[in-house]
C-alpha cells in the first residue's frame, strides 16, 4: 500500500522529494515531514504517512513530534536574543549570572563554554531516574554540586542532557522566565513558528508517537549491566545511562516527558517550525521583515570555537555557539563554511547556510540508530546542495 503523501515541492526540488517518498516507499520512515526554505519562501512542504505504529493516525500537516537535541537551537537562540540585547556576555563567567554554580572548579567556565559543549559538564554528577529531569530545580542543584570532568574550553564533550539545564538556568536568572516560556514570548508566538519547549495536556493529541529501532545497540548496551562494567564506564555510557532515556523509549511517548521543561530533548514541532527558526539564523536574523537577532550575533555564533574528536560520540566536530559548523566538502565543490546545523536522537535534522540563505528540516517518528541525525542529514544534505548546484 502506497504511503499518503502530501505538501508541495518546487520543481527545482524534486530530487529533495523523490528522497523524502524513497524513505517510505523502503520503510525507513512511519510519519514524517520536511520543508526548505530560501530567504522568506517556503519553497518544500511535504508531510505525509502515519503519527502511530499502527498506522491508524495519519500524518497531518499540523502534527508535532520530539526532535530530541534538535531543540538546542531554539535554547541556544534564546541565549544569543540575550547577548543581543546586553543582557549575556558570551565570555562572562556562569556564576556572573548564576552565583551557585561558582563552585568546585567551575568558577572559570564561561557562557561559550556551555553553547560550545566544552565546560566539562556533559552528564550529571548524581545518579538519577528519567522522572527527575521533570524537576528543574533538582537536575539544577545537581549541575551547582559537581565539578566540570576538565579544564573548560580544553576538550569537546558532548553535553547531551545538561546543555538544556545549563544554558536554560541562565535565561531564567536573567529574564526570570523558564526558557520555554521566553522562546515562546519573543520567537514562536511573534514569528508564527509552532514549536514548543513542553506541550500543554490539550495539544498532546497532535503528537505522534515515536517508534524506536529494533534490536537497539543503543538499548542493549544501556541495560546490559555487566557490558557496562567491562567498559569501565566511558562517558558516553555515563551520558546514556544516567538517566536512561535512550533505553526506556516509552518514556518520551508519556504525557509527563511532552509536556515537561527538558530544554536540551523534548522540543516539539514539525518540519516547517523548525525550518523557520533555521531560516531566521540563515538570513541573518531576521524572517518575513522581523528582526529576532542583529546579523554581527549570527556571523559571531558561525565562528569555530572548538574544533576536534568529540570525547563523548566520538564524532569530529567543530563548534560555533550552539551548533557544529559545516567542514564537509558538498555535492557543489566547496565547503561551506558558513553553513551550520544540528539534529536529533533518531534522525531529526536543522541545517542552515548563510551564504545560501537557506535552511532545510527533516521530522519524523521512527528513529534509527544515529544519535544526531548524521544519516539523513547527509543524505538530504547532498540532494538540496546538488538542486542548488544545477538550478
Amino acid at each position: 500500500m502506497d504511503t499518503p503523501i502530501h505538501g508541495t515541492c518546487d520543481p527545482r526540488f524534486e530530487p529533495v522529494e523523490e528522497t523524502f517518498r524513497m524513505h517510505f516507499a523502503r520503510g525507513k520512515d512511519v510519519g514524517a515531514s520536511f520543508a526548505l526554505m530560501i530567504g522568506d519562501e517556503l519553497l518544500v512542504d511535504l508531510y505525509g504517512g502515519y503519527a502511530d505504529k499502527e498506522r491508524t493516525r495519519p500524518w497531518e500537516r499540523n502534527t508535532i513530534v520530539n526532535v530530541f537535541s534538535t531543540t538546542k537551537i531554539m535554547t541556544a537562540l534564546c541565549i544569543h536574543i540575550l547577548r543581543d540585547r546586553g543582557m549575556v556576555s558570551y565570555d562572562a563567567p556562569v556564576m556572573e549570572y548564576w552565583p551557585e554554580f561558582g563552585c568546585n572548579g567551575k568558577e572559570e567556565v564561561k557562557v561559550w563554554h556551555l553553547l560550545t559543549h566544552s565546560s566539562g559538564l556533559p552528564h550529571f554528577g548524581e545518579p538519577i531516574e528519567p522522572e527527575a529531569l521533570y524537576d528543574w530545580d533538582r537536575m539544577i542543584g545537581i549541575l551547582e554540586r559537581q565539578a566540570p570532568l576538565w579544564e573548560p574550553g580544553t576538550k569537546l564533550g558532548y553535553h547531551m542532557t545538561t546543555f538544556g539545564y545549563l544554558v536554560g538556568e541562565i535565561v531564567r536568572r536573567v529574564t526570570g522566565k523558564m526558557v520555554s516560556t521566553f522562546f515562546k514570548e519573543e520567537v514562536a508566538d511573534p514569528m508564527d513558528i509552532d514549536f514548543m519547549l513542553g506541550v500543554p495536556p490539550d495539544q498532546h493529541d497532535r503528537i505522534a508517537d515515536l517508534i524506536p529501532p529494533k534490536n537497539s545497540m543503543l538499548q542493549r548496551i544501556a541495560r546490559n549491566n555487566f557490558l557496562y562494567k567491562l567498559l569501565r564506564k566511558p562517558i558516553f555510557l555515563q551520558v546514556i545511562r544516567n538517566p536512561s532515556v535512550a533505553s526506556e523509549t516509552g518514556i518520551p511517548n508519556t504525557p509527563e516527558w511532552r509536556s515537561a521543561e527538558i530544554p536540551a530533548s523534548n522540543g516539539h514541532g514539525n518540519a516547517v517550525s523548525i525550518a523557520r527558526v533555521g531560516a531566521i539564523l540563515a538570513n541573518g536574523g531576521m524572517l518575513e521583515g522581523k528582526r529576532v537577532l542583529s546579523s554581527d550575533t549570527v556571523n559571531e555564533s558561525v565562528v569555530p570555537r572548538v574544533k576536534g574528536k568529540d570525547i563523548v560520540t566520538f564524532e569530529k566536530h567543530q563548534f560555533g555557539l550552539g551548533w557544529a559548523v559545516n567542514q564537509d566538502k558538498l555535492p557543489h565543490g566547496k565547503v561551506a563554511e558558513r553553513a551550520f546545523q544540528w539534529g536529533g536522537l533518531g534522525g531529526s535534522i536543522c541545517w542552515m547556510d548563510l551564504d545560501e540563505r537557506m535552511s532545510f528540516a527533516f521530522a519524523m517518528n521512527k528513529m534509527n540508530l544515529r544519535l544526531l541525525g548524521k544519516q539523513r542529514r547527509e543524505r538530504f544534505r547532498d540532494v538540496v546542495y546538488k538542486c542548488l548546484r544545477d538550478a
